[in-house]
């Protein structure tokens, strides 16, 4: 049956001509485009998936920087490194030639005094953006080296620089010490004693700082550090903590309680108080029986403390002196040869870290690409078939049209 009012055939056409319009679309979006997934409605979970990738990537960028910047820190450190071993390879070579009775060891104590100088300069000046690795100021520092995801979880992982201690200082670090040098503990439990102890639960220890004589005063730069269940506290001593006021070990004293305190040790609890030029820092473990006992030391680092601190009292101007600097001279260069070394091994971790990670990046790149590129000779053939399909269709469709004038014709 024929009707002026449905044709059947045009509507067919019509919904045909719209799918084929439909496909042309998306196929022409994705030859524009070059993708074949671009917004999240052409396919939700692979947009998803690429978007999250996306971010690890441009991550990864951030992380090669960092990677770049670190390994560029280290280069510092690792070129004084080898300055100083060579000072001090030159310094062996005027101590070899001191031996001698008849050399001027007058002319080459002033080489060495020249050549310790420069050493000194070499130390303070490695310092990158601000961060010096060869002063033992910083014990360490660590590069951002990648990120690991499992799942939605994100952690960072970093590489750590250990920093070295090739400062020459007029004096030597103290590792134990008495109330005459700076710090001490005292022993208020068993077991509570000098440099380390613990205090058990419950129970108190007391950790006491004196100012000491006048050539064991504070001076800026020092350090006093306590580790305590684990966690490290410090504080160190500021110009301004001794102009201040004499008593400098209240200021330390105060700044390490406060600390302490920051690291949140559960139980813990530090009293302050002072008496006469001592300063008292009291643990106190408020834990019950079969509670942790805490495991507590303490340190003082002395700024004019160094790896290379036998060089400032070096002098070869006599046949004693000579001799004496003979002997220390070797683990002088035994020292700074591994911190030399200590910082190449740690240029070769983070330079093949940097490789890794862009090697990383770029097969992300693919893997995104993979999921989302258009595939251009495919979407080449479709877009050819569409267009002949687009053709095809717009004439049946004008043919359809025409059906109803033919009914005319039964009218004449």
């Amino acid at each position: 049956m024929s009707s002026i009012l449905t044709n059947n055939s045009a509507m067919a056409a019509l919904q045909t001509l719209k799918s084929i319009h439909a496909s042309l679309e998306q196929v022409t979006s994705e030859v524009s485009s070059g993708k074949r997934v671009n917004q999240a409605k052409d396919n939700p979970a692979i947009w998803a998936v690429s978007k999250v990738i996306s971010t690890d990537i441009s991550a990864f960028k951030t992380i090669s920087d960092n990677l770049g910047f670190g390994l560029a820190t280290v280069g510092v450190a690792a070129n004084a490194a080898q300055t100083i071993v060579n000072n001090l390879g030159e310094i062996k070579n005027k101590i070899i030639a001191a031996q001698s009775s008849n050399v001027d060891r007058a002319k080459l104590q002033a080489d060495v005094v020249a050549l310790r100088e420069n050493t000194s300069s070499v130390v303070r000046g490695a310092q990158f953006n601000g961060l010096n690795l060869i002063n033992g100021v910083t014990a360490s520092t660590n590069v951002l080296a990648s990120i690991d995801r499992n799942g939605a979880a994100v952690t960072a992982n970093n590489i750590l620089i250990p920093g070295q201690n090739l400062s020459v200082g007029a004096y030597t670090r103290r590792t134990v010490f008495t109330g005459s040098d700076g710090v001490s503990i005292g022993a208020d439990v068993a077991g509570f004693a000098l440099n380390s102890g613990t205090v058990a639960t419950p129970g108190t220890g007391r950790l006491i700082i004196q100012q000491g004589t006048l050539t064991n005063r504070f001076a800026a730069g020092d350090s006093v550090s306590v580790t305590i269940a684990g966690k490290t506290a410090s504080y160190t001593v500021m110009a301004a903590d001794i102009a201040a006021t004499s008593n400098t070990n209240e200021i330390v004293a105060i700044g390490l309680k406060i600390a302490i305190e920051s690291l949140g040790v559960a139980g813990l609890a530090v009293d302050y108080d002072y008496t006469g030029n001592t300063a008292n820092l009291t643990f106190k473990n408020s834990n019950g029986a079969g509670g942790t006992d805490y495991r507590v030391a303490a340190q003082f680092s002395n700024v004019g403390a160094g790896g290379l601190g036998a060089l400032a009292g070096m002098d070869i101007s006599t046949a004693a002196g000579a001799t004496a600097a003979l002997s220390s001279i070797e683990t002088l260069i035994s020292t700074s040869v591994s911190a030399a070394s200590s910082f190449a091994t740690t240029q070769g971790k983070i330079e093949t870290q940097q490789a890794f990670v862009n090697s990383l990046a770029g097969s992300l790149k693919t893997g995104i690409g993979a999921m989302v590129d258009t595939d251009m000779e495919e979407a080449s053939a479709r877009l050819q078939a569409l267009q002949v399909q687009q053709q095809l269709s717009t004439q049946a469709l004008s043919i359809s049209n025409q059906q109803s004038q033919s009914l005319l014709s039964l009218f004449r």
